[in-house]
């Protein structure tokens, strides 16, 4: 079934890429230019030296991840007022799922706030060594990559729901939904093997390259809905 679509929900398709496009932006830039590089889980003291070293990385990487929480939880709101006619249960499931997802991820910073002033000596370690205060900082950045990865359980349980909402519509490329899906299955199988086998999740980090673009995908789509539509409509039977 194909909605119609009117002057204002393609303004919010337009509002919810401009979000999209700034939650690929922070996500991506927090964790490859900002925290990733910093970061080795197998050396408490090169990721000390390495926080030290680069100066504000940290915190900045923290404040990109509030801006895409932020943006996160307003996107789950759009896309429900865009989908909720549509299918509205699942709409509204959908909606959940990203906000408990943004609510987890923003939760989640304090434990690499807490790593941040343990390495830079912000929080008193008396009774503690050097040593000792790396590795507990290290624990608290451990941490944060599974608590991150907890939110993305419910992400992809929202991927689901998102990717059959896009499928139903008709208002994008049934594809964009297909990949939507896939992304969830990416998603749900990275986050239980961070927990269950976490020896062998790097080895199937490079599956997250097929959420990148798919959700990149969604996010075009979005920026163009008005050009899709109008095209769409173009070429519609009469």
């Amino acid at each position: 079934m194909q909605h119609q679509l009117n002057q204002r929900d393609l303004s919010l398709a337009r509002i919810s890429g401009l979000l999209y496009l700034t939650i690929i932006i922070c996500g991506i830039g927090a964790e490859v230019a900002l925290r990733g590089p910093l970061v080795d889980l197998t050396s408490a003291s090169a990721t000390a030296a390495a926080v030290r070293s680069a100066g504000l990385a940290l915190p900045l990487a923290i404040i990109a991840d509030v801006i895409m929480a932020l943006a996160d939880a307003a996107l789950a709101i759009t896309l429900f007022v865009l989908f909720r006619s549509v299918a509205p249960t699942l709409a509204l499931a959908a909606m959940v799922f990203r906000l408990i997802q943004s609510v987890l991820i923003a939760a989640n910073l304090l434990n690499m706030q807490i790593a941040w002033l343990l390495i830079t000596g912000g929080q008193d370690t008396a009774g503690l060594g050097g040593a000792e205060t790396e590795t507990l900082a290290l624990a608290y950045l451990h941490l944060h990559a599974h608590g991150y990865d907890l939110g993305l359980i419910f992400f992809a349980i929202n991927s689901f729901l998102t990717g059959l909402l896009i499928w139903k519509s008709g208002i994008f490329p049934k594809i964009i939904g297909a990949g939507i899906i896939a992304a969830g299955a990416v998603y749900l199988a990275g986050s239980g093997l961070r927990f269950l086998a976490p020896e062998v999740f790097a080895a199937f980090a490079p599956a997250y390259g097929l959420p990148v673009l798919t959700e990149l995908a969604f996010c075009v789509s979005l920026l163009m809905s008005g050009w899709i539509w109008r095209r769409r409509q173009m070429f519609a039977p009469a």
